[in-house]
């Protein structure tokens, strides 16, 4: 083996995704067709259902959960929800199951923006976790999380709303980021309004506490 790497690391390497067709979506798992075999992979509730048919070719990243006596494949549609579900698997006190909790509860963006404005109420409705284990999870992320790039992301992936103006002011960046999030203009721009000192703040520090009275 790897000179000074865990069976974990081994196994995340092992397989990085899967293609084939999808054959079963049940509630906490797909099967994955891929030359034969059919692949068990725990996903977050409702993240395949509706999105590719059943019969219909399907590309999963996956995670390898190695233990000593188990095997299990952890799935999502994109490189992005796995690298967020990897981070909480970083999190002492989440395992792979609370992870995949948790991304059922909220999606990627979601997640990632609640941990930027330290929303615990938003983390720990997921099943399991706790206000202590959600408060422990924005501590230990969230300099781990880019929230310009978070939403610049979101913003690349949208049209602009051409009811938002577009100017390099900070006001109308942050409203322009909290619309392509999916908030109303007028939620957004109420919420940016609110925050004291908005005018003097950059994008970053107003989305967050435009966030705050977003929740």
């Amino acid at each position: 083996g790897e000179k000074g790497s865990t069976g974990a690391e081994r196994g995340e390497k092992m397989i990085g995704y899967i293609k084939g067709t999808l054959e079963e979506i049940e509630e906490q798992y797909i099967i994955v067709e891929n030359q034969g075999i059919g692949y068990q992979i725990f996903v977050p509730g409702t993240s395949f259902s509706g999105s590719v048919p059943v019969g219909e070719e399907v590309k999963v990243y996956t995670y390898l959960h190695v233990k000593e006596d188990l095997l299990q494949l952890y799935g999502f549609p994109t490189r992005d929800e796995l690298q967020i579900f990897k981070l909480l698997l970083g999190v002492n006190g989440i395992g792979p199951k609370a992870g995949l909790g948790i991304l059922s509860a909220l999606s990627a963006d979601e997640l990632t923006f609640a941990i930027l404005a330290d929303d615990v109420t938003a983390i720990s409705r997921a099943p399991g976790i706790g206000k202590k284990t959600a408060q422990k999870l924005i501590l230990e992320l969230k300099d781990k999380l880019n929230l310009e790039e978070a939403f610049e992301q979101r913003l690349a992936g949208k049209a602009p709303d051409p009811a938002v103006p577009v100017s390099g002011d900070s006001i109308h960046e942050a409203v322009q980021a909290l619309t392509a999030l999916g908030y109303g203009n007028a939620d957004a721009l109420r919420a940016v309004k609110k925050v004291e000192g908005a005018e003097q703040m950059d994008v970053e520090e107003l989305l967050k506490a435009a966030l705050k009275r977003m929740i």
